[in-house]
């Protein structure tokens, strides 16, 4: 599992968090920031050729 980085939606601080290749390419889950504790709703997208793997948040609200 490849540990990512992540601004936080809401402070901008950066997060880690790890993502489940063996998922789908696709994943959407929420994690909570590690600063500021807001919800962050995380779209990852896994290129399965080339593994790489991009994240965008989005604060849930």
């Amino acid at each position: 599992m490849p540990l990512i980085i992540f601004p936080c939606a809401v402070c901008g601080e950066p997060n880690e968090t790890f993502v489940d290749e063996s998922a789908a390419s696709d994943q959407e889950y929420t994690e909570d920031c590690q600063v500021c504790c807001r919800p962050n709703v995380l779209r990852i997208h896994i290129n399965e050729e080339t593994k790489e793997v991009k994240v965008e948040a989005e604060f849930e609200e």
